[in-house]
């Protein structure tokens, strides 16, 4: 490989896990939003899925930070997909912010090596897993039907 193209693969594995990054900080916060909604039935459920994502997204910063690059700063808020007004749409945002992550850990699979290809495969099957048990439903091929 050149050294233009490995720059340019470089750059697109950073994006790539920029944009996981920014994905986990968004999941975060909704899943605040989720847990103060959902019955006690799925709380746990929610509460686990909230860990979960902290710890996903702490460990995406620091996979950035190995890239050479400053890991992007979570906002103070974000802009749901649907109002989440009730139990019911809780359910239906947890499920959404799951598929959005499998999207962006496939992207991060197809533009990482190494490790951070294993990473981002994990997290890609762990929230497709999350959003079959949020959905009821699944997907063949999760995170490409988006971009499709």
């Amino acid at each position: 490989m050149t050294a233009a193209g490995a720059g340019r693969a470089r750059q697109e594995t950073v994006a790539a896990a920029q944009a996981a990054l920014a994905a986990e900080h968004a999941t975060v916060y909704g899943y605040g939003i989720v847990g103060g909604r959902v019955d006690d039935t799925r709380a746990g459920e929610a509460r686990e899925a909230h860990d979960a994502h902290r710890a996903r997204r702490d460990a995406m910063s620091r996979a950035v930070r190995a890239l050479g690059a400053a890991p992007e700063a979570a906002a103070a808020a974000y802009t749901l997909p649907f109002p989440v007004p009730d139990g019911e749409a809780a359910v239906r945002l947890a499920a959404e912010l799951e598929r959005r992550l499998t999207a962006v850990y496939a992207d991060l699979v197809r533009a990482a090596t190494g490790s951070l290809r294993a990473e981002a495969a994990t997290g890609l099957r762990e929230a497709a897993v999350r959003a079959v048990r949020w959905s009821g439903g699944s997907v063949a091929f999760p995170g490409l039907a988006d971009r499709a």
